[in-house]
């Protein structure tokens, strides 16, 4: 790559929202670049469980969808943001289905929707049982590389934004530069920043510390949703593994050390963490019981499979299950066309923060918020007109974090948390973790899946509200 490799596009990611925003640029008409450090076979979208949620079942509507994602986001989700998603998801699953994703279909040839934790109607569409996410991505990747003005670029990693603050103008990777008109961050989310986490070890929150290093607003850091069932293994590689949530949309049930159930399993991810933990703690154990004995394996193959290489057979006995970093709400702060404050920037997927999450994610909306707000962002981005010549590359340069960080943010920021552990994360190497500990003590209230062990209750004056850090600044503002 040289700097005359110049493109109308560039999607650093390769994801679902990477894949999907690269697509919709390129039959805009775009030239694209789409960059991704590893093989677009291994992002995190391709290991999803769940499926996209949709209101297309015959008693559901959008506006129920929108209910659902406001209860589930505790009075801080961006309403336009959650109207937007559920009025264009349906047409979603329309177009993947058009682009050849085979979706999972009832004997009648209806499609098979789940029931998942905060829906009040079924309408998860999912592929291969728990396989939605490799589905998707194997359909998109492959079309991606069919497509006449895409360029992949795999193994390649960004390092930083071409940017002088005022206008980003391209990338910067460990191979060379990449101008563009526009830039579309598609990188994914942080929560691999905490050391127990269901996600992949390259989930760290690179793309928000690029955008924040070259000027871009970032949002709601604090906001971390924690899985209420993930496999407790301490001490081996499983330790995390996820268990979808559909499984207790089918019947799966959380049971305590002498098998009573504690809980409502359908309740919001965010209660149901809370409910674990409160009883971890009161049973004196690191782990609850999560049982799938009256489940179909044939409706989740990968679930069944993963937990026997894992040790457990969930046909035959409980599964040992404890919280685990899922999903961070906040990233870089967007408008609903993925637009950032750096012009010629956008953002779309976990790495983006337009508030539709509020202070917990519904199940299933984040796979749908791939699609609906990446194809959005890439025909924003296709529009952008030419940046004009670019500044000098920068010296800065992303750097990961050390290992001792991932266990500081665990320890120090986790489901639970106070105040002298916040402040002791303001030391940490890794600016991301500095500025989760930021804007958690400026949250001083306890909101979804934020818990602020001095400031238990909810603060009905910060509902609607946002923390954004610009110019290094923290400040509170309300997203219509």
């Amino acid at each position: 790559m040289t700097p005359d490799d110049r493109f109308d596009v560039v999607v650093v990611g390769g994801g679902a929202a990477g894949l999907y925003s690269a697509l919709t640029a390129a039959d805009a008409g775009s030239r694209v670049a789409m960059v991704s450090r590893k093989p677009l076979s291994e992002s995190s979208s391709f290991w999803a469980q769940g499926g996209l949620a949709a209101a297309i079942g015959p008693d559901d509507s959008p506006e129920q969808h929108v209910e659902d994602t406001l209860i589930a986001g505790r009075g801080a989700c961006r309403r336009s943001a959650a109207e937007l998603l559920a009025a264009e998801a349906p047409g979603v699953v329309w177009e993947l289905e058009r682009r050849g994703v085979r979706f999972d279909r009832e004997p009648d040839e209806a499609l098979s929707l789940a029931l998942e934790g905060g829906h009040s109607r079924r309408r998860v569409v999912h592929a291969g049982g728990a396989a939605t996410g490799r589905r998707i991505t194997e359909r998109l990747t492959q079309q991606a590389g069919e497509h006449e003005r895409i360029q992949l670029i795999e193994k390649t990693s960004a390092v930083a934004l071409w940017s002088d603050g005022r206008r980003c103008h391209g990338v910067i990777t460990d191979e060379g530069e990449l101008p563009a008109r526009a830039t579309i961050f598609a990188t994914g989310g942080a929560a691999a920043l905490w050391s127990r986490t269901t996600n992949p070890w390259g989930a760290i929150g690179a793309g928000p510390v690029m955008a924040h290093a070259a000027g871009a607003s970032i949002a709601d850091l604090e906001l971390c949703q924690f899985h209420p069932t993930a496999l407790a293994a301490p001490g081996t590689k499983y330790d995390g593994l996820l268990v979808t949530e559909a499984v207790r949309g089918e019947g799966a049930t959380l049971l305590d050390g002498d098998g009573q159930r504690f809980t409502d399993e359908l309740a919001p991810r965010d209660a149901v963490t809370l409910a674990v933990l409160d009883r971890m703690k009161a049973d004196g154990t690191d782990h609850v019981l999560l049982d799938m004995r009256q489940l179909s394996e044939t409706r989740f193959p990968s679930v069944f499979a993963a937990l026997r290489d894992a040790g457990h057979d969930p046909a035959t006995e409980p599964i040992p299950v404890a919280p685990a970093s899922h999903y961070v709400m906040g990233g870089i702060a967007t408008d609903l066309e993925g637009r950032s404050s750096l012009p010629g920037l956008f953002a779309v997927g976990e790495c983006a923060c337009t508030g539709l999450h509020g202070a917990n994610r519904l199940a299933s909306n984040s796979l749908t918020e791939c699609f609906v707000l990446g194809a959005r962002a890439a025909r924003a981005a296709s529009k952008e007109p030419e940046a004009g010549d670019p500044p000098e590359p920068p010296s800065w340069r992303f750097d990961p974090p050390p290992a001792e960080t991932r266990e500081a943010v665990w320890n120090l920021a986790g489901p639970l948390r106070r105040a002298e552990q916040l402040e002791a994360l303001l030391a940490d190497p890794y600016p991301l973790a500095r500025l989760i500990a930021r804007f958690a003590l400026e949250r001083e209230e306890s909101r979804g899946s934020h818990r602020r062990l001095e400031f238990p209750e909810m603060n009905p004056a910060l509902d609607g509200r946002h923390i954004v850090c610009s110019a290094d600044e923290l400040a509170w503002q309300a997203w219509e």
